[in-house]
């Protein structure tokens, strides 16, 4: 899919006169929806609301993803300018799909993982139809998409490497207030494009500070990775609210494993190498501290990278993250963090995990969460697809691991997953011991069990093929079986085997 504000034939003087037009240029939303609105409603009490168009999915109502409550606090002025932002004079109606195209530079699709790939495909019809092939595309999609034909998961930005990818964090509320303001992120593989779409995103509001970045895959996968942890934090901060010893390091690895995630997934970018290479200007031009942050390991004797850190210099993603799992002293917090608030107090309650994710989603709706804003729910339910897709390792994922067997797990890996929830020193010895790698507690496992002469002979031996090199691999596979075999651990047999 080509998605840039040039063309490639364009001279030096049709540049000029498209980067006047961009100076001039307005963003879109299309399909609206809970972040838009609230972002829109942000543009209209800082500004005349010029830069901004609005169209509703036909049949969705322009504020119908806000409680009455929240209707009831909002200013009858701003409503009306949030209201005027969607409204066509032309056909007495909301503006559709088409008209943003027509009078926008930059269109941002928010739909959510049911309609995002359908709404693309007609947009991108429809901007040949318009010969307005210029116009940038976007996203904001928290979740998973699925093909049923193919049966497989996978980040539409992965899909479509051209599709743009814009991300900001809001709380209920939050962007209603007249006085705070947020950071966000516009990607875009293509640094130029970046550079310009965060210029366009940037005047919609004088208290939404957007900054650009190349890095949308990544982006993509955090936002859906967040969702879910988020939910775990909001288990986290609401069951072992009496036990907050575990919070900072439940939710530091809930941290770092969505990024060491990202960065896995970002080895696989097809466009990776000219990512980096083949740029019109430098990705230090957006703001990267440096051009490129890569991890390694050792094998063989050599070092092979294994991850690619970048894109954590993108610092309203990171914000994003990390804002999402707290615990707000005002308002509400995100919708993923108020799933696990209900997951904690169902479990307490009847004393068990979810039957099944039915049975979740029947207890967030019962407590005013509705079904199609759930979208960590959405996402966790393709996780063992999305660990095999990206060849995602299980000390990355062992958090998300556990929320996920917790819901979609067999009866009896369920019973271990409560215990473990629920008891906070068993909580605690999870979060130690899941992120280890396979084989890297290898010496540790054999130091455990010096008492044993057979062990203490491998122990020998071990140290020795560490400084000599003259045990052979099939030797070395013997001891690590041996070793595994004496493994306490059910709960990581449990879930590698439903994770397969």
């Amino acid at each position: 899919m080509e998605n840039r504000f040039f063309s490639t034939s364009c001279d030096q003087r049709s540049i000029a006169l498209r980067i006047e037009q961009l100076e001039n240029g307005r963003v879109g939303f299309f399909s609206v929806g809970l972040y838009p609105a609230s972002l829109a409603y942000n543009c209209a009490m800082q500004t005349n609301g010029d830069n901004l168009l609005l169209a509703p999915r036909p049949g969705r109502d322009l504020f119908g993803a806000f409680d009455s409550t929240s209707l009831k606090e909002m200013k009858t002025e701003y409503i009306e300018r949030v209201n005027k932002m969607a409204f066509n004079n032309k056909h007495s109606g909301y503006n559709s799909l088409a008209d943003l195209l027509l009078n926008c530079e930059l269109v941002i699709l928010s739909s959510n993982s049911n309609y995002i790939e359908k709404d693309l495909n007609e947009a991108c019809r429809l901007r040949k139809e318009l010969n307005r092939q210029n116009v940038v595309l976007g996203c904001l999609v928290g979740s998973f998409c699925h093909s049923s034909d193919k049966n497989r998961s996978y980040v539409l930005c992965q899909k479509e490497p051209n599709l743009a990818f814009f991300s900001g964090f809001h709380r209920h509320g939050s962007l209603r207030n007249e006085s705070d303001s947020f950071t966000a992120n516009f990607c875009h593989p293509d640094a130029l494009t970046a550079l310009l779409g965060t210029r366009l995103l940037n005047k919609i509001s004088p208290n939404i500070q957007v900054t650009a970045g190349v890095h949308n895959i990544e982006a993509q996968y955090i936002k859906a990775t967040k969702n879910i942890s988020s939910i775990f934090a909001g288990f986290a901060h609401h069951f072992h609210r009496d036990n907050t010893g575990i919070l900072p390091t439940l939710l530091t690895l809930l941290l770092e494993q969505c990024l060491s995630q990202a960065a896995t997934v970002s080895m696989q970018r097809p466009d990776r190498k000219k990512l980096y290479s083949e740029q019109l200007i430098p990705i230090t031009e957006l703001g990267y501290g440096v051009q490129r942050i890569e991890a390694a390991l050792v094998s063989d004797g050599d070092f092979h990278q294994v991850r690619d850190h970048t894109f954590s210099q993108l610092t309203a993603i990171v914000a994003d993250l990390k804002g999402s799992m707290m615990q707000p002293q005002i308002g509400n917090p995100t919708r993923n963090f108020q799933v696990g608030s209900v997951f904690s107090e169902k479990i307490s309650s009847y004393k068990r995990c979810p039957d099944s994710l039915e049975e979740l989603i029947q207890w967030c709706e019962e407590s005013g969460l509705k079904r199609g804003g759930l979208e960590g729910l959405n996402s966790l339910k393709y996780w063992p697809e999305i660990m095999k897709m990206y060849s995602i390792p299980l000390q990355d994922s062992s958090m998300i691991n556990l929320i996920y067997v917790s819901i979609f797990g067999s009866p009896q890996a369920k019973t271990i997953a409560y215990k473990i929830l629920t008891n906070s020193r068993e909580l605690t010895s999870y979060c130690i011991t899941s992120v280890k790698h396979p084989n890297g507690a290898t010496f540790g496992k054999l130091l455990s069990r010096v008492s044993d002469k057979k062990f203490l002979e491998y122990l020998a031996k071990f140290i020795k093929t560490k400084n000599n090199k003259f045990l052979s691999t099939q030797e070395i596979d013997t001891y690590k079986e041996n070793i595994d075999s004496s493994s306490s651990s059910v709960i990581l047999k449990i879930i590698k085997e439903i994770l397969g």
